[in-house]
């Protein structure tokens, strides 16, 4: 069978197996949920197998770091799945709810329902828990999925595939309703775009190649976001026992993720005091840092520095790389992030309330923090149980993507015999 062929008969079962997920009731669905978490701890050794043998073939053909830290399972990887699957099954169910129900002066009553939004094509890189976070979304929300996980991933997204398969069909629900395209050729991605007949919408995780590339050839709409270049800034108002917490766990705490600090933007009159710091704690992780004129000759003795370009403002490093920039204030903060922001997420550091509003209202990012590290920004961390992606878009869905941006609404009308005059 070729790969065109191969995915539109994926397709159709998608398309069928949505009908039924359209309808199927909250307890079914959790049961689903419930069957998948249990069946992912009860294999987690398995998973780590499988895992192991991505990595060795990742390690062989020298994928970067940024790649081999974002394809790595470990036993809280694992645990946090299930726990996210967990977490989607007590949230609310929207599917059915009915919104904003008023009379009209004719009699009728004019409300909103809130439906499925169909088939959802998910396309990603190497990380093989947006399997199971994508799946249980889907799941919860009444959709129908497609997954196309990277070929670096293709051994444990097979084991992840499996186990949600089983839940299921535990569960009475159509296997089909959660489908992991099962080859690593790239022509797959090329049709799995071009199929609006049976797919409503693409949601692309991954590189910046990627996602250009599927702009460019995608007959179906997207939910996407392109770089994760996030900044925070140390406003004059700070504390600076917060600002040196935060700024270190924005970068350090994991380097190849959409949400890590790539800028950090320091007001000028603590730089002086609070940059030689942060350095401090920098210098034992060996973060490179490029610096402005200004930042440069505050931190002359550090040893990994650089001077920062133009283009470095515009970078997502995904590594131990920092860009440090002194300005003069929170005008200046704002105009640098909304200039080069991806307005993906941006956090202040400031004890004044009124520069916090500022920074909330005036900075144009799907995600705006104050006095916390952007690390947060994902949907396990906003309650959303997890997340099937992060959006940059302003339509239709903006931030961590969860149960409710996974569907729509249509109008609905009661009436009671009203007919129009």
């Amino acid at each position: 069978m070729d790969i065109t062929t191969y995915m539109h008969q994926i397709g159709q079962q998608a398309r069928a197996a949505s009908r039924l997920m359209a309808k199927a009731d909250s307890n079914t669905k959790n049961r689903a949920l419930a069957l998948i978490a249990a069946a992912i701890r009860r294999d987690a050794a398995l998973l780590r197998a499988a895992n192991e043998q991505d990595l060795a073939a990742a390690r062989a053909n020298g994928l970067e770091a940024a790649m081999i830290d974002r394809l790595t399972l470990t036993d809280k990887g694992i645990a946090t799945m299930a726990d996210g699957l967990e977490q989607i099954a007590s949230l609310p169910d929207p599917i059915g709810e009915i919104t904003n129900l008023r009379y009209r002066p004719t009699g009728i009553q004019v409300g909103q329902m809130r439906v499925p939004l169909g088939v959802i094509g998910i396309i990603y890189e190497a990380r093989p828990n947006v399997t199971v976070d994508a799946a249980g979304l889907c799941i919860k929300s009444g959709n129908a999925t497609i997954l196309r996980g990277g070929s670096e991933a293709i051994h444990c997204n097979r084991a992840l595939a499996k186990l949600v398969c089983e839940g299921l069909t535990g569960a009475g629900l159509p296997e089909q309703a959660v489908q992991v395209v099962d080859t690593t050729d790239r022509a797959a991605v090329g049709a799995l775009v071009t199929m609006p007949e049976y797919v409503d919408v693409i949601v692309p995780r991954g590189g910046k190649g990627l996602i250009e590339r599927l702009m460019k050839e995608s007959k179906v709409p997207m939910i996407k976001h392109l770089d994760g270049i996030c900044h925070v800034y140390i406003d004059d108002k700070a504390d600076l026992d917060k600002a040196l917490k935060v700024c270190f766990n924005a970068k350090c705490q994991r380097y190849g993720t959409c949400n890590t600090m790539e800028t950090l933007l320091v007001a000028k009159s603590v730089a002086a005091e609070v940059l030689p710091q942060l350095a401090s704690l920098y210098v034992h992780e060996k973060v490179e840092l490029r610096c402005d004129a200004d930042s440069r000759h505050l931190l002359a003795s550090y040893p990994f520095l650089k001077s920062a370009t133009e283009e470095d403002w515009r970078t997502e490093y995904l590594a131990p790389v920092l860009a440090v920039r002194v300005v003069t204030g929170l005008d200046q903060a704002i105009d640098h992030i909304n200039s080069y922001s991806s307005q993906h997420t941006d956090s202040i550091i400031t004890e004044d309330y009124s520069r916090a509003l500022r920074f909330l209202r005036e900075v144009d990012s799907s995600s705006v923090m104050v006095n916390a590290s952007t690390r947060f920004a994902d949907g396990f961390e906003y309650g959303l149980g997890a997340e099937i992606g992060i959006s940059n878009d302003k339509l239709h869905a903006r931030g961590p993507v969860g149960l409710e941006g996974l569907t729509s609404v249509k109008y609905v009308v009661l009436g009671h015999g009203e007919v129009r005059k």
